[in-house]
């Protein structure tokens, strides 16, 4: 009886989890009306394959510490386009002292003045971990250029520097795995409005993500741009297709167990 309560338990969580922008009636807070037969099979389906997945990540994360591998994995990409949810999924079931995520603020007065890479550096992995960086270094060829945050000189210098850095990462033994998440212009609009008129979400909301909205195009030039001049051999760029939640979740957890040739750890 206490272990159908525990699977119980953990089954509302997801639940929890799950609930995305359109579950909700703003006005209410009420659940909309029921799903179909269909929709209940597909949302079945949609657990039965990321319950397998993150089960899988476990297999990963012990075969991580086994061999000490280092594993760096950066999620960019356009604003509610769905890396936080990713992030959320690969995380949730995997211990944090082994899979932590590196979610940087904006710098502060002194930490502008530094080299540019110098605070993420400080979250880099050791043997045994994995760091999930929410958004990275490329702040500089995205936000920061769209929005003016850096000089020209600046951002010339990041694609001089950004080649030769992530390759001494990998050259010190560290596997880097970078994702880009692709959004359409009127899935993000919608995805901002349900932010907007719902209470539960309007936290996620900020002024710098209102104002991408208006500089689409530029964000545009700006990913162009970014992935033709860091995509490299050491260090590719894996597009996300980010419009079906659910299915990008699957497809990049999927993906990444892929990257890696991680074996079910044997217990000593």
């Amino acid at each position: 009886m206490r272990v159908q309560r525990d699977l119980a338990d953990s089954y509302d969580e997801e639940l929890e989890l799950e609930l995305h922008d359109r579950d909700l009636d703003p006005e209410s807070l009420l659940p909309q009306p029921a799903r179909s037969a269909q929709e209940k099979e597909n949302r079945r389906q949609y657990f039965h394959e990321l319950f397998r997945l993150q089960a899988e990540l476990v297999k990963l994360q012990d075969w991580v510490v086994h061999t000490g591998h280092k594993v760096v994995i950066l999620f960019e990409g356009r604003d509610a386009a769905g890396k936080g949810g990713v992030i959320k999924r690969i995380a949730q079931r995997l211990n944090p002292r082994v899979c932590r995520v590196a979610a940087l603020p904006a710098p502060n007065n002194r930490e502008r003045t530094q080299w540019h890479f110098q605070r993420n550096v400080s979250h880099l992995p050791a043997a045994g971990e994995i760091v999930l960086f929410d958004r990275s270094w490329y702040n500089r060829a995205g936000v920061e250029r769209v929005m003016g945050f850096c000089t020209e000189q600046q951002y010339d210098e990041f694609f001089d520097t950004v080649p030769e850095f992530e390759r001494m990462l990998v050259r010190s033994g560290i596997q880097l795995i970078k994702y880009w998440f692709s959004i359409s212009d009127e899935e993000q609009n919608a995805r901002f409005l349900s932010r907007i008129h719902d209470p539960l979400k309007q936290w996620k909301l900020s002024p710098m993500d209102l104002e991408s909205r208006r500089r689409w195009e530029e964000y545009t030039r700006a990913k162009e741009i970014m992935l033709e001049r860091t995509h490299i051999p050491e260090a590719r760029w894996w597009v996300v297709q980010g419009v079906d939640k659910k299915r990008a979740r699957l497809n990049c957890i999927h993906h990444l167990l892929g990257q890696m040739p991680y074996v079910e750890a044997l217990s000593p």
